[in-house]
């Protein structure tokens, strides 16, 4: 008797949850359906600010990024999508800077998760809405970032004065007027 009565249990408790099941469906059944027309509406269509697309180098008015190529991005990216080349320049006032020669980014294997633009200690970093990134070889999916022509550097500092001289005899200076 008792086998009986929790078969009839378990019955009803899969009907119950039967009707559950379809009383979603239904509701989903005769809800207006929302269906975006891409790529018709381009011109209207709204990406959320949030949305990751594509990292970018940040640039300023006159055409230079602030990237100062410390590596911090490459070395916090998990799955080595970031690649920094960078060169030795010498300054005028003798001493030697890295500079960032070639920033490459690999948009196919990048997981989004945005710890190089979190990192990054000079803000120089930031991930774009364009979504639109399709392509039929993943060897174009590497880009480089820093594709702009490099501006000429701010104009150089003055060279140092030069040492202020001995002075002289001073008896070799007087004239005698004899």
């Amino acid at each position: 008797m008792a086998n009986i009565i929790e078969y009839f249990k378990s019955v009803g408790s899969g009907l119950k949850s039967l009707v559950t099941g379809m009383a979603v469906t239904g509701k989903e059944f005769v809800t207006p359906k929302v269906t975006e027309q891409y790529p018709e509406n381009r011109a209207t269509l709204e990406i959320a600010d949030r949305f990751r697309a594509e990292l970018t180098l940040k640039y300023d008015a006159e055409g230079r990024h602030k990237c100062i190529a410390c590596g911090i991005c490459q070395m916090n990216c998990p799955n080595g999508t970031i690649k920094l080349e960078t060169k030795m320049v010498d300054l005028p006032d003798g001493k030697k800077k890295r500079k960032l020669d070639k920033y490459f980014y690999d948009l196919g294997s990048c997981t989004f998760c945005m710890l190089c633009v979190t990192t990054c200690p000079q803000n120089a970093l930031e991930f774009s809405n364009d979504f639109e990134q399709a392509v039929f070889e993943r060897d174009k999916l590497v880009k480089q970032l820093n594709y702009r022509p490099e501006v000429p550097d701010a104009p150089k500092p003055a060279p140092a004065p030069k040492p202020a001289q001995t002075p002289q005899d001073p008896k070799a200076n007087v004239t005698s007027d004899k």
